[in-house]
């Protein structure tokens, strides 16, 4: 082995002191980084007066519903359906005006309010707006800012033929007091 030209220097031979200087090194950065926390999260903090973050999920679909329409050998036909969060729990409901897919003539629309069931896979009927009873066409639906807006053409009389609706009115129901209220009269505006 060769020998170095340099003698040996000092510092390159550890003794107690130099542990004991690595160790208190040590001990201060290990304090210091305890200072130094990031602040708390607050994302998931609610204050008392904060609502529950809503709950992302899709409208309820009108596939598989079961209408309150007696429509005997065919099918009840959804024609407009409309979405949004009714009754501010932060879930989406749907709106749907249906009637009976009759071969002839011109079936009344009732309108409905679904919300999912209780066991997710199909959605429920909650409240019927209007009642096909009221033999009235849906020729507009939309939810926004959580009311349900319509646009319902009907008949001033019984005389009237189905063919031909003489009367048009707007609607607006919202959901007060644990129901739906209409909040524009029903007013008869001829077509």
């Amino acid at each position: 082995m060769q020998q170095s030209a340099v003698p040996e220097l000092a510092h390159t031979h550890t003794r107690p002191i130099h542990w004991v200087a690595t160790a208190a090194a040590l001990a201060g950065v290990v304090a210091f980084s305890s200072l130094l926390q990031p602040k708390p999260a607050t994302a998931a903090q609610a204050g008392p007066d904060a609502k529950p973050a809503p709950v992302t999920t899709t409208a309820p679909a009108t596939t598989g519903v079961d209408f309150p329409l007696e429509c005997g050998p065919v099918q009840a036909l959804v024609v407009k359906k409309a979405s949004g969060d009714l009754d501010g729990d932060g879930t989406p409901e749907t709106v749907a005006a249906v009637h009976c897919d009759a071969p002839m003539g011109t079936p009344p629309d009732g309108v409905y309010v679904l919300t999912r069931g209780a066991d997710s896979t199909h959605a429920r009927v909650v409240a019927t707006l209007v009642d096909p009873k009221a033999r009235n066409t849906v020729t507009s639906l939309s939810v926004t800012d959580g009311a349900v807006l319509a646009t319902l053409l009907g008949y001033s009389t019984a005389d009237v033929p189905s063919c031909c609706p003489d009367v048009k009115d707007s609607a607006k129901w919202q959901w007060k007091d644990d129901r739906f209220i209409r909040s524009t009269p029903a007013g008869a505006h001829s077509v």
